[in-house]
């Protein structure tokens, strides 16, 4: 008769045990997941907008004007005549924005 008392009940207490792990994931999506996932599409994005003469500024802090669009690639004059190929994946985003002058949201 004892054990029977100490048993959990059935259904409801897997839930609750489970409750605040589900809550962890879900804050964990909405603060960490979700936030990159944007942040990786709006630089998709602006890579595909950049054409010939635009000013950027690639991820090693490199500034320069693009004079060459390839598929994967850019071709960038970074001054007296040197031009680099960059992968397209090599442009800073928020650096490139604020090099034209364009207003960089956090």
């Amino acid at each position: 008769m004892m054990t029977t008392l100490l048993q959990a009940t059935p259904g409801g207490s897997n839930l609750m045990s489970f409750l605040p792990m589900i809550l962890i994931i879900v804050v964990f999506y909405f603060f960490m997941i979700r936030p990159q996932m944007k942040k990786q599409k709006d630089h998709k994005k602006y890579i595909e907008e950049l054409g010939v003469n635009s000013k950027v500024v690639t991820t090693a802090g490199i500034h320069g004007r693009i004079v060459e669009v390839a598929e994967s690639t850019f071709l960038v004059d970074v001054g007296s005549g040197v031009r680099i190929r960059f992968d397209k994946s090599a442009i800073a985003l928020d650096a490139s924005k604020a090099a034209n002058g364009e207003a960089v949201k956090k």
